[in-house]
């Protein structure tokens, strides 16, 4: 018997530990998401309020009983924060079921509404005020909001996002959209620019920057010039690496002419001396961690320095920071 009613608390706990549908917080938190993203969109320039307002606010179904108090409200706010004060109509018709009077027809239409009926609601109510360039929907889902912004003159998507408090789907959106991207450039051969900063520090040292362009079929190659702080010091030359399966390695090398030595050679003031070969060659091999924009690094270079350590990859900064 304890042991039955043990079982059946159990089962009920699971229950109710369910996940539930978009709830006020889930749908408030995706609404801040949203704006979030939105005024990101704005000011880099991806999204121009001077496309989209005048807007018509088509739909805000909030999707629960809960919500439906304040979420359009909220849905004003957001636009309004994003695209600016002015320009911004709600559609009450568009939300609700829509009675049309022709000479010797009526006709009662539900559901979605098409864009010439957005623009014929438009053209009725706007008064002496300019046509509305684009029309918003932003409704709740099961896990989020979705937004889609319509060009009204065109049907154009200007803008289409789905979004969830923890913007899980928008990075997976994201990493899609990149690797099919990626594998178009490719296809087509086009090249890319990759920056590499090197840290080998032990037993050797190399220490340099590369900036090199990807090219090739398949983008294979990598070739650039290099600039050099350690073997040698003040290196200036030249850079190519191949791209191989294996764990995506980097396999090339640098010709290098350090500067100081050309220098103090040219001038005669060397005596005979330079404190490194005028020319140097060092081979490479970078192995990134995983899909970091970092990983190991192993050189050898004509002046007898090995060097294991660090290759940053495309980083501004700290690769260890998102």
């Amino acid at each position: 018997m304890k042991t039955s009613v043990l079982l059946m608390s159990l089962l009920l706990g699971a229950l109710l530990a369910r996940p539930a549908r978009a709830g006020p917080t889930t749908t408030a938190d995706s609404l801040d998401r949203l704006e979030e993203s939105l005024v990101l969109r704005v000011e880099d320039g991806r999204l121009s309020p001077d496309d989209v307002l005048p807007a018509l606010l088509v739909s805000a179904d909030p999707r629960t009983e809960e919500a439906s108090a304040w979420y359009v409200t909220r849905v004003i706010e957001l636009l309004e924060r994003a695209f600016g004060p002015d320009g911004l109509r709600l559609c009450e018709a568009c939300m609700a079921p829509r009675l049309l009077v022709e000479q010797g027809r009526m006709s009662l239409q539900t559901g979605p509404v098409a864009v010439e009926e957005i623009v014929r609601l438009d053209d009725g109510a706007r008064g002496t005020s300019e046509p509305a360039k684009s029309a918003i929907w932003v409704d709740a889902g099961p896990h989020g909001v979705s937004i889609r912004v319509l060009d009204l003159a065109t049907s154009r998507v200007i803008h289409a996002q789905n979004v969830d408090p923890d913007l899980d789907e928008f990075r997976r959106t994201r990493r899609s959209f990149t690797r099919a991207e990626e594998l178009e450039r490719r296809a087509r051969g086009d090249a890319v620019t990759q920056a590499f900063v090197d840290f080998a520090v032990y037993p050797g040292q190399h220490i340099a920057l590369d900036w090199t362009d990807q090219w090739g079929t398949s983008n294979a190659n990598l070739s650039g010039i290099t600039l050099s702080v350690i073997d040698p010091v003040l290196g200036l030359g030249v850079s190519h690496y191949r791209a191989i399966p294996l764990l995506d390695t980097l396999v090339g090398g640098k010709l290098l002419i350090s500067l100081p030595s050309v220098i103090l050679d040219s001038l005669g003031d060397s005596g005979g001396f330079l404190l490194e070969n005028k020319l140097t060659v060092v081979g490479v091999a970078r192995v990134p961690f995983g899909r970091s924009n970092y990983g190991a690094i192993v050189t050898l270079s004509t002046n007898g320095n090995f060097g294991l350590g660090i290759s940053l990859m495309n980083v501004s900064l700290l690769p260890f920071l998102p």
